[in-house]
């Protein structure tokens, strides 16, 4: 299959149960804006034409997604997620295989990431297809950032033109996303996100510049900023 014919897929893991909100309600079914962080992080993927489908890995007794009418979308399909972030995006992998060709490419997003905007979805893509290597959205650091010891001392200033802080959606092809968070799982080494497999499989994963506002909705004061984001964005559409 030739670069040009790989098909685009999206995985949007939602299994979790979102323990540092606090509360009882998991926090991808927190609200903001007037729809969940879920909705709005599907919407933005649906947005992008190029996504023949999206797999939501949910909780096994999650019984809050087929209430709401997102779920009615025909790209939309649901399989059931694991305790681990990696758990859950192998489930949706797997359900893809069953239909994706090896060498096509999967975005795998944050449901509690709603402000993405599908501009910078479609401009992942872009970079990711031309280039024929992986990717992921993420923001260059402009604070300068110090390294400490255990006590807290400041043990020495890094050099922030270097770093970046990473994002999703993240794209990779199927069959290597795949195999190196097997591997990762199979070598018992936590990775924090699909990039981190991916290095740790040798493969390259470019950066490409996104938004400070697809922040990641973690502790409740980022509930309200997201909601900002996303009301100041409708008021000028």
């Amino acid at each position: 299959m030739s670069r040009n014919e790989a098909r685009c897929w999206a995985i949007l893991p939602a299994a979790g149960t979102g323990s540092r909100m606090g509360g009882d309600l998991p926090k991808q079914y927190l609200e903001a804006a007037g729809a969940t962080l879920l909705e709005h992080s599907l919407r933005a993927l649906l947005g992008c034409e190029q996504l023949t489908a999206v797999v939501v890995p949910l909780h096994p007794n999650d019984s809050r997604a087929a209430q709401l009418p997102i779920f009615a979308d025909p790209r939309i399909r649901t399989v059931t997620g694991a305790e681990e972030r990696s758990g859950s995006v192998l489930a949706g992998l797997d359900a893809l295989a069953i239909e994706a060709a090896p060498q096509d490419w999967v975005l795998v997003h944050d449901a509690a990431r709603p402000c993405v905007q599908t501009e910078d979805i479609l401009r992942l893509i872009t970079a990711v297809t031309d280039s024929g290597s992986g990717g992921i959205l993420a923001e260059p650091i402009v604070d300068t950032v110090k390294q400490a010891t255990a006590d807290a001392l400041v043990e020495l200033t890094l050099d922030r033109t270097l770093l970046w802080r990473a994002q999703t959606p993240q794209m990779f092809r199927l069959v290597e996303l795949r195999e190196a968070l097997t591997s990762a799982q199979s070598l018992n080494v936590a990775v924090t996100d699909e990039a981190s497999a991916m290095e740790l499989a040798g493969y390259p994963v470019h950066l490409v510049a996104g938004s400070t506002s697809n922040l990641k909705v973690t502790v409740p004061a980022d509930l309200a900023l997201a909601a900002w984001y996303l009301q100041a964005r409708t008021g000028s559409e």
